[in-house]
C-alpha cells in the first residue's frame, strides 16, 4: 500500500468519524441490544467489537514504531466480545468510547512518519504486513461494520 492509498484510508476514516455518530446515536437500545438469530451479534457487539479492533491497532501502531518489528496474538473475537459484556453496554456510551478511539488513531495516523510506513507488524502468526497495510485493512474493516450496523450493508 502506498503512500497515496493511506492518505485516501486517512480521508475515509477521518469522513466516518464525522458521519457515523450521527447514525450510530439515532439506535434505540431496543434496536442496538436485538440479535438478529442466536449465533449472531447484536448492534452492541459489533460496536464492541470495532472497540476492540481500535484498541488493538492502536498497540500494533505504536508498539510496532518503537521496536520496528513485533509479532501480535490473535485477537479472539467472540471471547473479547463474551469476557467485555458489550450486550449490556449502555449504547451511548459504546459510541462514544468508539468515536474517541478512533479519533486518537486518526491522530496516531497523521503523526506516523511516512518512513514508517514499511515497518513489518505480525499478528497471529501470520507472515508480515506492513504499518500501511495495517491501515488500510482497518478502515475497510471498519466501514463493512458500521455499514451493517446502520442497515447499508448485511454484518
Amino acid at each position: 500500500m502506498s503512500g497515496v492509498e493511506v492518505s485516501a484510508a486517512v480521508t475515509r476514516l477521518a469522513s466516518l468519524l464525522e458521519t457515523a455518530p450521527r447514525r450510530l446515536v439515532d439506535l434505540s437500545d431496543e434496536e442496538s441490544s436485538h440479535r438478529p438469530a442466536p449465533d449472531r451479534w447484536s448492534k452492541k457487539e459489533i460496536l464492541g467489537h470495532l472497540i476492540d479492533s481500535a484498541g488493538n491497532n492502536h498497540q500494533r501502531l505504536v508498539r510496532t514504531q518503537i521496536s520496528g518489528r513485533l509479532e501480535f496474538p490473535n485477537y479472539e473475537q467472540e471471547s473479547w466480545v463474551a469476557i467485555q459484556s458489550y450486550a449490556t453496554e449502555y449504547w451511548p456510551d459504546l459510541v462514544n468510547l468508539w468515536l474517541l478511539l478512533n479519533r486518537h488513531l486518526l491522530h496516531i495516523i497523521r503523526a506516523l512518519p511516512a518512513s514508517n510506513l514499511s515497518l513489518p507488524c505480525a499478528i497471529g502468526g501470520k507472515d508480515p504486513i506492513t504499518i500501511a497495510e495495517l491501515i488500510g485493512g482497518y478502515v475497510d474493516h471498519l466501514e463493512h461494520h458500521l455499514d451493517g450496523i446502520t442497515g447499508q450493508t448485511p454484518v
